[in-house]
């Protein structure tokens, strides 16, 4: 795997992570930076300089304990040193530093400056012990025998460091926490954007929508409300029109109807009936085509009850048709017009094949309806021409092998009013498969 792939899988994929991360890895740098420069600058030279005090302070003591050699006067020293320096200091007359020193912890930070500064300060043997509780022992090898000095880790140790860093820390946190609240109402407003786009896709109407946020999204969002505005409009202007022709025309085809009956059997009157009973049967696609983009509202349906009511129509009818339904799928639906999308799908199948099968599950995130046959199929150069309206593959107007072509373009609009799609493919039952995708 690539670099580049392997950032992008672990990257976060939402708009509030990408931009928590867009403040988070800034504020990071802004902080190692910060640290090291102040470890560099502050800790390191506070560090060493109250090394060197320390060793200074221990020199001095060398300095009066070799200045005044005699006994007795080295206990007002050690006294004089213990109130005024805050040091424990003892002399072990006679003892000598052991061979092998004992061994740096690497649990603190000023034992190399310490080390360093004693070398720097004072000329004798020198050891100390810094694994001490709170408290460093240094040794001294004087001629008299081994100065023993304790000091007080804080003397080594500046606790602004911690403070420093403490301080850091919590205010990283804080304007993190700050922005994540901050970007969150952010980007809320634009899931709700994205949430009422989906929605209107999949055909459902959501009126208190409304635009909110930044600047940039509720422009996207009013651009969005006049499309919204201006597609049911269209929509509404089709279906009015299609319903208002249809409609119309039935009133004089009823009366050209009765016309024909009251008129005796006569040359070209069979002829004229045909073409009377063709043309009614045309008036009833456009209407059901005008149905099939109403107003209707969807609701939570049971796809298992829908589908064995479609079914068991074209059973009794004396069709073989098998049905396999995972249990426990109810997803919205404007079930009338679905029930014609199915009617019409299920009835191409049974018209032009002996077996069809219907099998429908949950594939991810949609709802996957298949609907089989063993029938001659469709050319797959045409599968996509089949779709447009009036267009049949059946040449004759016979209404027993097929309609006014109305039936596979009134399902795809039915299917996509509900934000899926319907594809015609090749069956592995030798004829053809129609695949309906149904986002949940």
């Amino acid at each position: 795997m690539t670099p580049a792939l392997w950032m992008k899988r672990i990257l976060p994929k939402g708009l509030l992570g990408r931009s928590l991360l867009i403040i988070v890895i800034p504020l990071v740098l802004v902080q190692i930076v910060a640290i090291v420069v102040f470890y560099e600058r502050h800790w390191s030279t506070v560090t060493r300089r109250l090394a060197q005090n320390l060793a200074g302070d221990v020199a001095t003591v060398i300095e009066f304990l070799k200045a005044y050699p005699r006994r007795e006067d080295r206990y007002w020293i050690l006294d004089v040193v213990d109130d005024t320096m805050g040091l424990v200091v003892s002399l072990g007359e006679g003892e000598t530093l052991p061979a092998t020193p004992p061994p740096l912890s690497g649990r603190t930070l000023f034992e190399d400056d310490l080390a360093q500064a004693l070398a720097e300060r004072i000329s004798y043997p020198t050891q100390f012990d810094a694994n001490l509780d709170r408290w460093v022992e240094i040794r001294i090898q004087l001629p008299e025998g081994v100065l023993h000095v304790l000091a007080a880790t804080k003397r080594l140790a500046s606790s602004t460091t911690y403070i420093f860093v403490m301080w850091m820390a919590g205010t990283a946190l804080l304007v993190f926490a700050v922005a994540t609240i901050f970007m969150r109402n952010q980007v809320k407003s634009v899931r709700r954007l994205a949430g009422a786009v989906d929605a209107f896709g999949k055909g459902i109407d959501v009126p208190n929508f409304k635009p909110e946020g930044a600047a940039e999204v509720r422009q996207a969002a009013t651009a969005f409300t006049r499309m919204r505005d201006r597609i049911q409009s269209l929509i509404d202007h089709r279906t009015a029109m299609l319903a208002g022709v249809s409609h119309d025309l039935r009133t004089p085809l009823t009366r050209m109807k009765l016309q024909l009956a009251m008129m005796e059997t006569t040359e070209g009157v069979a002829e004229l009936r045909h073409d009377l009973d063709e043309m009614t049967r045309m008036i009833e696609g456009y209407l059901a085509f005008a149905r099939g983009a109403g107003g209707e509202s969807p609701v939570a349906t049971d796809l298992n009850r829908l589908l064995e009511e479609v079914v068991g129509r074209f059973r009794k009818e004396g069709g073989t048709v098998d049905l396999h339904c995972e249990e426990g799928i109810t997803l919205p639906l404007r079930i009338d017009a679905f029930r014609r999308c199915l009617n019409n799908l299920v009835g191409n199948a049974r018209r032009y094949a002996r077996n069809v099968w219907v099998r429908a599950g949950r594939r991810g995130p949609d709802v996957e309806i298949l609907i089989d046959d063993d029938g001659p199929g469709i050319p797959a150069a045409q599968r996509e021409e089949v779709f447009k309206p009036f267009l049949r593959l059946e040449s004759s107007r016979n209404p027993k092998t097929g309609g006014v072509g109305l039936g596979l373009t009134i399902a795809r609009d039915i299917v996509r009013g509900h934000g899926g799609d319907v594809v015609l493919e090749d069956s592995p039952l030798g004829g053809l498969r129609v695949r309906l995708r149904i986002p949940v």
